[in-house]
């Protein structure tokens, strides 16, 4: 195969990745999306060519710069430059499990490579979740949160069982290609007829389990807690660092005595809408603090979530953080955060940080060989810099202790098995509050959005999604979108949800399936050096 044709089915591949993203609708293209580039790999492998890793590695990269590009392309709407670096990082990423794929393939033979296929890709998947360079936004089983009525067994596996179902069914339509190429004119129906068999079983018995499954959950509960949701629609451009911090609190609150009364439980507003410098040693002091609370006294079984951006001074002899910060002209130091809080009538101030922190946005990876770019960093949504993080996920109690909530800041949102670990410490419904305004009229807010839907099915949970400017919503626990507010239109709505405590399969065991392919992936690799260096023979 020559050149020119190489690079046009990578091309394919990466137009076929990117095409099926949300908000398409073209989900099902994922399920052939890699069979061109496995016929590139296969092409190489089978021809006497000249540095054959680096031709896999630049047919991959191209292929998935085209998938980046198409499906995240919105990313430059916060910063050109760092867009391009976006880009050109995570491809390169994504190129290496298919490198080692192609390598592992070259030594223990090429009736292991399919195989090999599934699991270094789904590994590379689990590994991108977590550590300095976690981007999950493209995991492939997050494309399906379109189609929830297709996916009610992730409640089993997460979105990475999403993932397994599309890597395996492209997998077995290569293989069906590689017979079919092979087998001659009479026998090429004959030669493939068992790997069709599995196919439409890979492929039916998913949906029909999610049907099976959606029949038997119940959609409606008795009981339930009232929630009012704020979509404020403050610019993150303009007002929201031009606007005073009052003007923007009387706004919300303006919006929000539209829906609130006495029935009401709680009140949800944005990602840092509170944009006052509230200092959380002296949290009940401030101004905005002390406005909420005038403003709970007319609602005595109100609770308020809502983002804010806080910092924290520490004392002389207290132990730094790695990501403390120094005053100006001073020898003490204070760490920032992205942070929900949650307030009620008790005086009680609740307070999380959040800690799944955007790479080059919010937290500058390896910060002993970044910290200088620092200025740099993309806007994306929230503070900016090295934030401060902690470890334990947080839930929001009421004062009687009776309802609990986990409070999911922003990106937070992207990580099944990171959320899962509220409802583990007895979340009953989530709260995830959001700031999709960087990013324009774009196809990223809506992705943002959908992805909720995921954490909904993983946990059998109601999700309120309250967004700057759009889309806010209630998600129930089929992930079935309720109550979608408009792009970037001032909104409050309002609803019964219902608590639960169930524990599903998911919420329990997370991510295993990313577990077992790194597993599975490690022993390959040491099965193919054992090969290499002749300790064992083919």
């Amino acid at each position: 195969m020559k050149t020119l044709q190489l690079l046009s089915l990578s091309l394919v591949s990466g137009l076929l990745l990117g095409l099926s993203w949300i908000p398409t609708g073209l989900a099902p293209l994922l399920f052939i999306a890699f069979v061109p580039l496995l016929i590139v790999e296969q092409s190489v492998f089978k021809n006497p060519l000249k540095n054959k890793s680096l031709t896999i590695f630049v047919c991959a990269f191209l292929t998935f710069l085209t998938w980046n590009l198409v499906a995240t392309w919105w990313i430059k709407n916060a910063s050109f430059g760092g867009a391009v670096l976006a880009f050109i990082g995570n491809s390169i990423l994504m190129s290496i499990p298919f490198l080692f794929f192609h390598q592992v393939k070259k030594r223990i033979g090429e009736k292991w490579g399919s195989f090999a296929f599934v699991c270094f890709f789904l590994a590379f998947e689990y590994w991108h979740l977590d550590g300095e360079l976690s981007w999950p936004w493209l995991t492939l089983g997050n494309a399906f949160a379109d189609t929830p009525n297709l996916i009610q067994w992730y409640e089993y596996t997460g979105m990475l069982g999403g993932s397994l179902w599309i890597l395996v069914i492209n997998a077995l339509v290569f293989e069906i290609y590689k017979k079919y190429q092979v087998s001659g004119i009479g026998h090429q129906v004959s030669g493939i007829r068992y790997q069709l068999v599995a196919l439409a079983a890979v492929l039916i018995i998913p949906v029909a389990a999610s049907t099976v499954i959606s029949f038997f959950q119940n959609k409606f509960l008795k009981g339930g807690i009232q929630v009012v949701i704020v979509q404020p629609n403050i610019d993150p451009y303009n007002e929201k660092f031009t606007g005073s911090y009052e003007e923007q609190l009387t706004k919300m609150l303006q919006l929000a005595a539209q829906k609130t009364d006495s029935t009401t439980d709680f009140l949800v507003f944005p990602e840092t809408a509170l944009t006052e410098e509230l200092w959380e040693n002296q949290l009940k002091q401030s101004s905005s603090i002390l406005t909420i609370q005038q403003f709970l006294k007319q609602f005595p079984k109100l609770k308020i979530i809502t983002g804010a951006s806080t910092a924290k001074a520490f004392q002389v002899d207290e132990k730094l953080s790695a990501t403390a910060r120094k005053f100006s002209g001073s020898n003490t130091y204070y760490d920032a955060y992205n942070t929900a809080l949650q307030l009620d009538n008790s005086g009680r101030i609740q307070i999380y940080h959040k800690s799944q922190l955007v790479a080059g946005v919010e937290r500058m990876p390896f910060p002993a060989l970044f910290k200088p770019l620092e200025k740099f960093a993309l806007d994306m949504g929230g503070t900016i810099g090295s934030l401060g993080t902690q470890t334990e996920r947080t839930v929001f109690t009421s004062s009687d202790d009776s309802i609990k909530s986990a409070p999911v800041i922003c990106y937070e949102s992207l990580f099944g098995e990171f959320v899962s670990k509220y409802v583990q410490n007895g979340a009953q419904f989530i709260a995830i509050i959001t700031n999709d305004g960087w990013w324009g009229d774009t196809p990223g807010y809506k992705q943002h959005l959908k992805y909720g839907t995921l954490r909904a099915i993983e946990n059998r949970r109601w999700v309120v999604r309250s967004a700057n400017t759009g889309t806010s919503c209630f998600i129930n626990p089929l992930g079935e979108i309720q109550q979608a507010t408009g792009w970037w239109t001032p909104a409050v709505i309002s609803q019964r949800i219902q608590l639960s405590n169930e524990i599903t399969f998911y919420t329990r065991y997370g991510d295993y399936f990313g577990r077992y392919a790194m597993y599975v992936s490690l022993l390959l690799i040491i099965f193919s050096m054992m090969i290499r260096f002749k300790i064992i023979k083919k």
